[in-house]
């Protein structure tokens, strides 16, 4: 027999799989189950995109794209950048389109981080930065931020965390889980931390369009300085509900693109071509959709916020993406404790707030992407939940 664990990567084998995709798959598995765990979109990718990805497909235009992506693509995200956030890219240098989002986050880390290079990794976030800065052989360290500072990252707060080892800071803004924003004079402060220590900045941009000030989101890009020390990352996922096309997009400086192209050509090739076509009519057509999109969430958050209120729960009121992160401190369970007595004694799914590391512990993350009556329903059984959590301690 072979000892499959002295053949397989180590790193990679004592990296924890993903919280997220833990509750989703128990999910799957039981009948009945509101599910409001996972950040999909319950829109329908737009029609006109959709239709101009079936024309592609009938005229036969499935070839391979350069590894980079169509040009004529790359120049659409180099105008949308031009026009939302005053930042001009290089379409042919400085802009690589990629399998999601996700995969611009991986080939950024891989392309810049060494073994022994520190990241620091503002927390609660997304589950995938730290697994590959490790898988890298880097050290990734928690940027903890807090409930009462409405989970921002602060000037004083990454003064404090950076080394003589720190090469990056993982800004992940909105914040997946929290839904917390940072403003054009929060993200002043950090560049001047930023550029006086001389790091570089991977900052995750995927749910820019998706907050709900009148100003809208800042891109610390846009910054003075912070363009050639940034890398960007955005998709087409969240913005224009197109989860399962699988498409995004990394910008900044071409030392740095080049180097993650070329990783990309060797694990990739190319992003879907299809779905590359069809991203170019989103970016040329899909303003409206856009704001339709971002109305509904609006009313979601208020309302899925003020639900967990009104049932006993302190809700921090998200101000980007589309997830709120209330406490169940109040309960006495831990945060997975929770999730898993939850989805079993009332078939809702939640995702622990640990999964975002551990300081989401005392917290859940709760996706507002579903029908009103999904969250209306879901809000009401936790309810429920909750009283007979407070009968069994009176008991």
């Amino acid at each position: 027999m072979i000892n499959y664990d002295k053949k397989l990567n180590k790193s990679l084998s004592d990296i924890k799989p993903s919280g997220i995709r833990k509750f989703f798959s128990i999910a799957e598995e039981m009948d009945n189950v509101i599910s409001l765990g996972v950040g999909e979109p319950d829109f329908k990718t737009p029609w006109h995109i959709r239709q101009y990805g079936i024309d592609c497909l009938e005229q036969g235009r499935t070839r391979y794209t350069s590894n980079a992506g169509l040009i004529e693509l790359r120049n659409e995200i180099s105008n949308y950048y031009a026009r939302k956030y005053l930042i001009k890219y290089n379409p042919e240098s400085e802009i690589l389109v990629t399998v999601g989002g996700s995969e611009g986050i991986d080939m950024a880390i891989r392309a810049l981080i060494e073994k022994g290079d520190e990241v620091l990794i503002v927390e609660p976030s997304f589950v995938c930065y730290k697994p590959i800065v490790e898988v890298c052989g880097g050290i990734a360290m928690p940027l903890v931020t807090k409930e009462e500072n409405e989970f921002k990252l602060t000037a004083d707060g990454l003064k404090a965390a950076i080394n003589e080892n720190t090469k990056l800071l993982v800004l992940p803004y909105p914040n997946n889980p929290t839904g917390a924003i940072l403003s054009e004079s929060e993200l002043k402060e950090l560049a001047k931390v930023i550029i006086e220590n001389d790091i570089l900045v991977l900052s995750d941009e995927i749910y820019c369009e998706l907050t709900y000030l009148p100003e809208g989101h800042t891109s610390i890009a846009s910054i003075n300085g912070m363009q050639e020390r940034c890398v960007v990352i955005n998709g087409f996922s969240k913005t224009y509900s197109m989860t399962g096309w699988r498409l995004g997009y990394a910008l900044g400086p071409a030392p740095i693109i080049k180097q993650m192209t070329k990783l990309h050509q060797f694990a990739i090739m190319s992003a879907p071509t299809n779905s590359q076509f069809a991203a170019i009519d989103a970016l040329k057509n899909g303003d409206n959709d856009i704001k339709k999109m971002k109305e509904d969430y609006d009313m979601r958050r208020r309302f899925t916020v003020d639900g967990f209120r009104k049932i006993g729960l302190d809700c921090f009121e998200p101000l980007g993406a589309f997830y709120v992160f209330p406490s169940i401190k109040s309960t006495g369970l831990s945060s997975e404790e929770f999730c898993e007595r939850l989805i079993k004694s009332k078939r809702v799914a939640v995702v622990p707030g640990d999964a975002f590391g551990e300081c989401g512990e005392g917290y859940i993350r709760v996706s507002y992407c579903y029908s009103i009556d999904n969250i209306r329903e879901a809000i009401r059984l936790i309810g429920e939940f909750v009283e007979e959590l407070k009968n069994e301690s009176k008991d």
